[in-house]
């Protein structure tokens, strides 16, 4: 993700021209910037970094100069030079308009010469750029970005080489958009490259204009039917704690398609990597970079004050926080919601999407709002904002859905916290005080332990499958959503009956619960069942933490163990392990669920659906599910009905108003589903100190089939 502090200072561009041995004609290009200035100062200090083209032996290297400024009338004002490479620097003298260099004009004409170098390579070099043109951008309150431009030529006086040693080849191991961090990039968005020797080490950040060439490195996308190709805008390079990745902005004139990535470092190039180009995909940023949980969304308190929405009200690392709350403004940062006119590389003037024929909408908690403003982050490049208003009557919460839907694609799908009234100082959530979730935002985590054992029929199998599964799981504030599953998206509701829809189309992104989280490691845990179960302290596999056993060899599933579901209690022993404590958690499992007659195949959506069953505790929770979908002109709209009741019903009609939002659809692609669970809650140590934040135990019996809606 493109970050910036305070706001995004655009670094100088300059072009100058250099030549090697036998003099050569080069052009070099420079990126400086200066800090405020106040009043007339005798020194001037700017630094950036340069390029050659024709390369020399160092295609790229660091820039700094040092005016000396007689006073605010004089002419022209001097400086000193230095231009740090690999293989030695440069040394030389520019000349620039005063007027300019203050920030007075934002146009004027320089000279540069070459006068010197070091090391073998450029010891005794020399170089004359006469005439150079330039530019300005910001002022001197706030600081100056130039841009200068020009050839000229340049003599070496190590090497006469014009050939830039290549360094490793680097290796491409994705290209991500940086929103959602899943693959396929949009017109004009930010996006990133990882892998391995993209570029040197350290990290380096660009500035305006952005280069297609920063840090020794470029980023080319060429059509995978031939053709030229396109660089994209650089933004950043980094490569330190075993990570190398980069991140660019797309330029908007490149249109949708098939491309071949490469990446070119240091005079090597990658590899061709196969990329997918969008016109728009929105990708909402999120507080931990995974590309779910928590989006990076300012609440507006006043012209002066934008609060980072969290969970409670104050401040981290000096930074103002709160919830929002209902009737608020809040402004969201992402990407890719499409390409704008004008140049992708420079400070975007602002470019709102719903004047010029888009349809935006944010979605929260499951309410459509047309936004204000959706489009370009004015000062910024590839960078979206959205800024809209919460209704009065918005759900509340912790971990309130949110989403972005540009001409009906979805973004990634993420939460924000949203406190009950404006006079709260903190969002509600069962299971949470205000202490905790403060906690949650000083950088606190909260523990859970999520375990189940399900047992489901189905037309294809001859035998119920069944399972046993869990995890204990460590999330920060930033995957709260995930932690507790309480975020949702929905449409419509009558009665006990919800339905939602999600709308798909080309470069879409796939919605997902993918929150970065750590596992946590509990040793040896085995599952006893009731007499008949044929379970008695049989070992749960473990896979990086993440324990399952498949019950029933008539599934034909290697490893799975001779044993059924029956009605019963159901015991899980851990014995202990590097991070979780020894525990133990019990579920009494009524009779399997049993759907009289069976599952339709066949469901006529505007007669309803009456199911009848036995089977479960009269009290534990039931639901049907049921799904359909259409496509047309390449879009997918997906429907989905979910109705609660209780397994001691017995009978549930699922009414037409229900099924006749859903399309007409043949199986397969087409679900219906009936289960009952019963739930326990269980707690359990931590190594480090105090116990998990919630334990849960749930069985699940049903069936499924994929029927035909009409």
């Amino acid at each position: 993700m493109f970050r910036t502090s305070g706001f995004l200072v655009p670094t100088l561009l300059f072009c100058a021209g250099i030549q090697a041995a036998s003099p050569t004609n080069t052009t070099i290009t420079i990126e400086a910037i200066t800090g405020p200035i106040s009043g007339t100062p005798t020194s001037l200090t700017t630094a950036g970094s340069v390029k050659f083209n024709p390369g020399i032996p160092d295609v790229t290297g660091a820039f700094n100069v040092t005016f000396s400024i007689p006073s605010s009338t004089a002419a022209t004002a001097s400086g000193n030079f230095t231009i740090t490479m690999s293989k030695g620097n440069l040394t030389g003298t520019m000349t620039v308009p005063t007027a300019f260099l203050l920030g007075q004009n934002s146009s004027g004409n320089c000279s540069a010469s070459i006068t010197g170098g070091t090391g073998t390579t450029y010891s005794g070099s020399t170089g004359s750029f006469s005439s150079l043109s330039g530019t300005s951008l910001g002022s001197a309150s706030t600081g100056l970005v130039f841009s200068f431009t020009g050839s000229g030529s340049i003599t070496t006086g190590g090497s006469s080489s014009t050939t830039t040693t290549s360094g490793p080849t680097p290796t491409v191991t994705a290209v991500l958009d940086a929103g959602s961090y899943t693959a396929g990039i949009a017109e004009g968005g930010i996006f990133v490259v990882k892998g391995s020797n993209l570029s040197a080490s350290g990290y380096n950040s660009s500035g305006f204009p952005l280069l297609t060439t920063y840090d020794n490195v470029s980023i080319t996308l060429t059509p995978a039917s031939g053709g030229t190709g396109t660089n994209a805008y650089m933004l950043y390079t980094y490569n330190q704690s075993g990570v190398n990745q980069l991140a660019a902005v797309l330029p908007s004139t490149l249109s949708a398609g098939s491309y071949n990535l490469t990446v070119t470092n240091n005079g090597s190039t990658s590899a061709p990597f196969a990329v997918q180009v969008v016109k728009s995909k929105p990708g909402l940023f999120t507080a931990d970079a995974s590309g779910s949980g928590l989006a990076i969304v300012q609440n507006y308190i006043s012209a002066t004050e934008l609060d980072l929405d969290r969970f409670t009200t104050g401040t981290v690392s000096g930074v103002t926080i709160s919830p929002a709350k209902p009737g608020q403004a809040l402004i969201a940062w992402g990407t890719g919601l499409g390409p704008v006119p004008g140049g992708d590389n420079v400070a975007s003037a602002g470019y709102n999407f719903l004047t010029n024929g888009v349809n935006v909408q944010a979605i929260v908690g499951g309410m459509s709002i047309t936004p204000a403003y959706a489009g370009r982050g004015p000062t910024l490049a590839g960078v979206d904002q959205i800024v809209f208003t919460l209704p009065s009557n918005v759900p509340t919460g912790c971990t309130v859905s949110f989403q972005i839907s540009v001409n009906g694609v979805l973004s990634n799908s993420t939460f924000i916290a949203i406190a009950p009234d404006a006079n709260s100082n903190a969002c509600v959530l069962a299971g949470f005080t205000t202490s905790q979730l403060q906690q949650l935002d000083q950088g606190g985590t909260y523990t859970a332990g999520d375990f189940s054992i399900i047992s489901e029929t189905s037309p294809g199998l001859a035998t119920p499958y069944a399972a046993a599964s869990g995890a204990f799981t460590q999330y920060t504030g930033f995957e709260l959503a995930s932690a507790t599953s309480s975020s949702t998206v929905t449409t419509s509701t009558s009665g006990s009956c919800t339905v939602s829809t999600l709308t798909s189309g080309p470069g879409t992104v796939a919605v997902s619960g993918s929150a970065v989280s750590v596992r946590l490691d509990a040793g040896a845990i085995t599952l006893t069942g009731p007499a008949g179960s044929g379970l008695t302290n049989t070992p749960l596999t473990e896979t990086s933490d993440v324990y399952t056993l498949t019950i029933g060899t008539g599934l034909g599933i290697t490893g799975a163990v001779n044993g059924s579901i029956v009605a019963g209690t159901y015991t899980l022993n851990g014995a202990g392990g590097k991070d979780v404590g020894k525990f133990t958690a019990s579920l009494n499992l009524g009779a399997p669920l049993v759907v009289t007659g069976g599952l339709p195949s066949t469901v006529v959506r505007s007669q309803g659906l009456t199911l009848n069953w036995t089977g479960g505790n009269a009290s534990d929770s039931l639901e049907i599910i049921g799904s359909s979908g259409s496509t047309a002109s390449g879009v997918t709209t997906t429907v989905s009905f979910i109705c609660m009741t209780t397994a001691g019903a017995q009978t549930f009609t699922v009414p037409a108003s229900i099924l006749t939002q859903m399309p007409a659809a043949s199986s397969p692609g087409t679900l219906l589903e009936i289960t009952t669970g019963a739930l326990s809650s269980f707690s359990a140590p931590l190594t480090a100190g105090g116990s998990i934040g919630l334990g849960i135990f749930v069985g699940v019996t049903g069936a499924g089939n994929t029927p035909a809606y009409q």
